[in-house]
Order: structure tokens, then sequence, then C-alpha cells
């Protein structure tokens, strides 16, 4: 995984350069790819994600995806994962970047996703502006790419040899 950061002049204003705010992504996106590879509820604990998450915390997904919605606390963010771990096997970050303004983080990914249901593997972009409450990911806006090529990618209606 390459990461690059990018930060601007109010996070180098931060005590710790917005350092902090990074480790928490870091720990988040690692909690994330290990519990969807490791086969999501009833096969990986969600307690190393949830650690990462503030009480508060609220999820904006795309309305269009299967796991769309809006999704509240600790446990919303636990059914969301469920609803990801059914829809994808793995979850591998090829490349990250992050640009950060204090508590608040603009991260592009790149990624690589595989499909439980057909096999099928999706490589995309999603940019997140995420906000950061005392060292946990307190807000996450994903903005997809294409929500197309992931619902294609998850349609099982016309599975490919």
């Amino acid at each position: 995984m390459t990461t690059e950061t990018t930060t601007n002049d109010t996070a180098d204003t931060e005590p710790d350069g917005g350092r902090g705010s990074l480790a928490a992504l870091e720990r988040l996106y690692a909690a994330e790819a290990a519990y969807i590879t490791a086969g999501g509820p009833g096969k990986a604990s969600f307690d190393e994600f949830a650690e990462c998450l503030d009480p508060e915390v609220v999820m904006f997904q795309a309305a269009g995806l299967p796991y769309g919605g809006v999704w509240r606390g600790p446990s919303g963010i636990e059914r969301f994962m469920a609803a990801m771990s059914e829809a994808w096997q793995s979850l591998e970050f090829l490349e990250q970047r992050y640009v950060v303004d204090g508590d608040t983080v603009v991260v592009w990914n790149r990624g690589r996703l595989r499909a439980r249901a057909t096999g099928r593997v999706l490589e995309t972009e999603v940019m997140q502006l995420m906000t950061i409450r005392d060292g946990r990911v307190a807000e996450i806006r994903p903005f997809y790419l294409d929500t197309a090529a992931v619902i294609e990618a998850l349609r099982t209606d016309d599975v490919r040899s």
C-alpha cells in the first residue's frame, strides 16, 4: 500500500501536525480490511473496529448501493460492516492519500474488492471526508468514483465466467 500525506497550513499549526487524525484513520482502515477479510459477523470480532469509532459516529453511504443509507453509532457501523461483509469477501487498500486540516481529513482511497457472491474483482476509487474527535472517527462521508461499477460487480443475475 502506498500512503501519501499532504497537510495544509492549518494542519501544520495543530500540536501534532494532524498525525493523531492520520493514526486514527490508519487504525480504522486496518480494522476494516481485517474484519471483511475474516468474513464479518460471526467470524470476526468487531471490537478492534469499534475502538476506532466515536460513540456518536455517523456514516452517510450513497443511497443507490446495497448498503446505502445513514448509519449511526458503533452499532450502526457494525450493521453496515455486516452488509459490506455480505457483499465483499475481501478489501485491499492499494493506495491512500490524505489531506489533513486538524480533525478533518480528506482521504482518497484506491482499492480492490472481491465480490462474495460473484467472485468479481473491482478496482475502484472512493474519496472520503472524515471527521476525527478525540482520536476516534466521528463522521464518514464517502464519495464513490463509480457506483455503477460497484453495483455491477455485485450483480448475481448475470454472473460471468
